[in-house]
């Protein structure tokens, strides 16, 4: 399998702009309906969604690429979060560490998937998603909220535990479509297996 993605020599194809600009625009979609909290500052929403398709279908640099072009969009005032939140004050607050999270867990994502450049397959995606798309977003969290909130880290740990079951369901869901663009639209994701 051949990764036609042009990062790895520090150059992008039209193509790969437009994918990395439709998934920002995805994240940002999925920021629409809003999010709401139970026990803490930080919103459920739907955005990690799109962090997992980004991994996923782009890959590692280019997932990664598509979350800091949103996140760029976001600390230059668009209101792409959900609820029609943005602007540099995002990354002081109490979501920030997720938003880092944002980037890396979409490159961890596409590492799993695509590990030795091989077609998805139902337990690397499935994986990917819950590692990439859930720990590493949450490992960077986590930390950041209890710095933030200034309360202690396990107790900001024990309040998060509410985003899992979410979570999941999105990862299943991100997985589902992962594999069904495998199937019906593998030229989705620019690579030959």
């Amino acid at each position: 399998m051949t990764d036609t993605s042009t990062v790895t020599r520090a150059r992008l194809s039209a193509a790969d702009i437009a994918r990395v600009a439709v998934f920002a625009a995805v994240i940002a979609v999925l920021g629409l309906p809003g999010g709401f909290t139970i026990f803490g500052a930080v919103p459920i929403t739907a955005q990690t969604l799109g962090v997992m398709l980004a991994g996923a279908i782009l890959g590692p640099w280019l997932g990664a690429l598509s979350m800091t072009v949103f996140l760029a969009l976001v600390a230059l005032g668009l209101p792409l979060l959900s609820g029609g939140r943005g602007g540099i004050a995002v990354f002081v607050g109490p979501s920030a560490g997720y938003l880092i999270g944002f980037v890396v867990g979409a490159f961890v994502i596409g590492l799993i998937v695509h590990a030795g450049n091989r077609k998805p397959t139902l337990w690397r995606t499935a994986t990917g998603m819950v590692v990439g798309g859930i720990l590493v977003v949450y490992a960077f969290g986590i930390p950041l909220q209890a710095l933030i909130t200034r309360l202690p880290l396990g107790e900001t740990f024990l309040t998060s535990l509410v985003f899992i079951p979410g979570d999941l369901i999105k990862a299943v869901l991100a997985t589902a479509t992962t594999l069904t663009l495998v199937r019906a639209y593998p030229r989705a994701f620019h690579r030959t297996w």
